[in-house]
């Protein structure tokens, strides 16, 4: 006979990782019915953020050296990331450690450069 009473943590757990979503899901929808923010009117509409009107449809195409520079930024942060737990275990890791982060460090370093010759960091 199996003892299921082993996997009784992991089913209470699941139980109230659901019940926990279901009410941030639908507990906010439920007080924005009951306080009345679901009725917009012109002064809920109008512009919040900028302070006057857009100029052009918020679904419009977006010049694709956004999703470049977008990109780029992805990756140098990641890069960072990297470099603080090598930094912290290049005690354990010794040269060898070091050498590897060197060759990413350049390859990095290689596409920034390519990035900076064909002109995609330049901005209009």
């Amino acid at each position: 006979m199996v003892d299921l009473s082993q996997y009784l943590p992991i089913l209470l757990f699941l139980g109230i990782a659901v019940v926990l979503s279901t009410a941030f899901v639908f507990l906010p929808m439920g007080v924005s019915r009951l306080t009345g923010s679901h009725k917009p009117d012109a002064e809920k509409l109008s512009e919040y953020e900028c302070g006057f009107p857009a100029f052009e449809d918020s679904r419009g195409r977006f010049d694709v050296r956004f999703y470049l520079v977008a990109i780029s930024f992805i990756i140098f942060d990641l890069e960072a990331s990297f470099l603080f737990p090598w930094a912290v275990s290049l005690e354990y890791t010794g040269w060898t450690g070091w050498g590897a982060m060197m060759v990413f460090l350049a390859i990095l370093g290689l596409g920034l450069a390519y990035e900076w010759k064909k002109g995609a960091l330049d901005w209009e």
